[in-house]
């Protein structure tokens, strides 16, 4: 008779008994679940709305492009790229706006913010020869 008893304690089929204990979930697995729902949520968010609208309070600062790429130009001889082209300016403190390397170097606006671009003796912009 206890060998029934026992039979049926560990039988197979009986796994939706009251008295059975399952093995549960450890604190750090349902910690970790939620860190992870979390991540996922914010990226798929700023993803698709885009991370401007999403976290605005993210300062994004691409003075050292803007400073390589006019570098570049200067050292190349590119008229276009130091003195018409456009480049969109984000210092994390101001608005973003646009200018070209020669505003940047000429302009007393931008001067006082210093952005420490170098001169560039190689290119003779336009606007300078008049």
């Amino acid at each position: 008779m206890e060998n029934k008893k026992e039979a049926k304690k560990f039988s197979p089929y009986n796994f939706l008994e009251k008295n059975s204990k399952g093995q549960g979930m450890s604190t750090t697995t349902i910690v970790l679940l939620v860190l992870g729902l979390i991540i996922l949520v914010v990226l798929i968010l700023g993803f698709t709305i885009g991370w401007q609208n999403f976290a605005p309070w993210l300062s994004t600062n691409n003075i050292d492009n803007v400073k390589t790429a006019c570098s570049v130009a200067c050292s190349t001889g590119g008229i276009f790229d130091f003195c018409t082209l456009n480049r969109t300016v984000r210092d994390g403190t101001n608005d973003a706006f646009e200018a070209t390397c020669n505003d940047l170097l000429t302009e007393t606006v931008y001067l006082q913010r210093n952005y420490g671009l170098e001169e560039c003796g190689f290119i003779q912009c336009a606007e300078d020869a008049q």
